[in-house]
């Protein structure tokens, strides 16, 4: 794992043909169950797998394939989830503010985070996406994963890309269903799945990018969570982790967990803790999928600005843990 400044290795396949078909497979048995147009999607459809039968809805243009004993074990987080989001005043019923994202927070009410979303973005589209589009010579087949209200799906499919939105949320104010809003400026709907990212609806091979959109962190077992987006990633392909907090050392990530419900149990009535997720990431806990996976993470770091520099040396004045860092981290992936 080393720090570099470019995607330097090559694409050694040279220009890569892409299909309109999205080949979908079962989440149970792992078999196909059908194909859908990553460019058009309806608002209603079924497909039933042949082997098990169950049923992959299209319902609002978002296909659920959540298993329903998933849908079961994930029901409390949701609650909470979305009980804290609606809490923070995310979301609007207005549409210039999702088509401003992550560019402004016309709301008012995230502004600081929404920034770091910006810069985040500016160097992924830089840094990343736009080196990677180039050495393939065309737009990319990008899996975003912890979509949300698929702000970054919306700016890729703006930019010539082909996303597939992916998140357990589906409401119409922070989750899948607010992507409504993005239709009047993009000629076809990108498809939306609601899914987890332990058992995704698709079959191998059908990805330049898979990104971990703010989303990571969510994993209860982030070897699982990275071994399906690898085989949902084409070859050469490329997963990128973004947004997920860094610590220097594990006892800093345990020492947030317990000051981050202290907060939340005091202003939401809820630690937020309903599922194990890992919830941050270290030097170890990279290197240990570098080698289970034959990986090696680039880092790259965005901009957050001369404040954002200066937390860590605040803290140590203030006799405080030090705080979080975001890096962008990206592998190539070529067997």
């Amino acid at each position: 794992m080393n720090a570099i400044p470019h995607l330097l290795t090559p694409v050694r396949s040279g220009k890569v043909e892409s299909v309109d078909d999205l080949v979908l497979q079962c989440p149970r048995c792992r078999q196909c169950a059908g194909t859908i147009s990553r460019s058009h999607a309806p608002e209603r459809a079924d497909l039933i797998c042949a082997t098990c039968l169950i049923t992959l809805r299209l319902r609002r243009g978002i296909w659920n394939a959540l298993l329903p004993e998933r849908e079961a074990y994930f029901a409390k987080f949701l609650d909470n989830y979305e009980a804290i989001r609606s809490a923070e005043g995310r979301g609007s019923s207005d549409s210039a503010f999702y088509l401003a994202l992550p560019d402004k927070d016309l709301s008012g009410k995230n502004e600081e985070q929404w920034k770091i979303r910006r810069r985040t973005f500016q160097c992924l589209e830089t840094e990343i996406i736009g080196p990677i589009a180039s050495r393939v010579a065309r737009g990319l087949d990008i899996l975003d994963l912890g979509a949300g209200n698929a702000w970054l799906s919306y700016r890729a499919a703006l930019r010539g890309h082909r996303p597939v939105a992916v998140d357990l949320i589906d409401n119409d104010f922070d989750g899948l269903c607010a992507a409504q809003h993005y239709r009047q400026r993009i000629p076809g709907m990108f498809p939306r799945v609601r899914a987890e990212f332990d058992y995704l609806p698709f079959s191998m091979d059908q990805f330049d990018v898979v990104i971990f959109n703010a989303s990571f962190h969510y994993s209860e077992d982030y070897a699982r969570t990275l071994s399906e987006a690898l085989r949902c990633v084409r070859r050469p392909g490329w997963i990128v982790i973004a947004d997920t907090a860094w610590y220097r050392h594990e006892s800093q990530g345990e020492e947030m967990l317990r000051e981050r419900a202290a907060i939340f149990t005091d202003r939401f009535g809820t630690a937020s803790n309903a599922l194990n997720s890992r919830e941050f990431l270290t030097d170890e806990r990279l290197q240990a999928l570098e080698q289970s996976y034959g990986l090696r993470w680039q880092r790259f770091d965005p901009q957050y600005g001369i404040r954002w520099r200066m937390r860590p040396f605040i803290a140590k004045l203030r006799g405080r843990r030090e705080p979080s860092r975001f890096r962008i981290y990206v592998a190539e992936v070529t067997r």
